[in-house]
């Protein structure tokens, strides 16, 4: 995927983001259906937003998520976003996850890198952990 630049009305933006985060205690609770429903509801939610998922892996225990965002959002505006709806619709379709903790699911904790002109080391260090999970 080439790089460009956003362009809003007002700005020219060139914004992306490697944003790594998981579920409370490491659980490996991403997977089967919950790890398909968790990757839907993040893209649904991206594109809501006008952010653009450039890759993305949902492991059993942690998710990478490379995107370009619009410069009206903050990165912890977006993951606290995403991470909120994900939690609340997962464990609305899968009573099992809101057994196993009670009021959220992600961990508090959430892990950014502002990429510049390293796109290529991020996207094959993702791709690689499709690997690693199904292997």
């Amino acid at each position: 995927m080439a790089k460009q630049l956003r362009h809003d009305r007002h700005t020219v933006s060139l914004l992306t983001d490697h944003m790594v985060f998981s579920p409370k205690y490491r659980g490996k609770v991403l997977v089967g259906e919950v790890a398909m429903v968790a990757e839907a509801i993040i893209r649904k939610t991206c594109k809501e937003l006008d952010i653009e998922v450039i890759d993305m892996s949902v492991s059993s225990d942690h998710i990478h998520l490379f995107i370009q965002y619009p410069p009206k959002y903050s990165v912890s505006f977006i993951a606290k976003r995403l991470k909120g709806r994900s939690s609340r619709i997962l464990r609305q379709e899968f009573p099992e996850l809101k057994q196993w903790c009670k009021h959220s699911l992600w961990a508090p904790s959430c892990y950014h890198g502002s990429v510049g002109h390293g796109w290529e080391v991020v996207e094959k260090y993702i791709a690689g952990q499709d690997k690693k999970s199904k292997g």
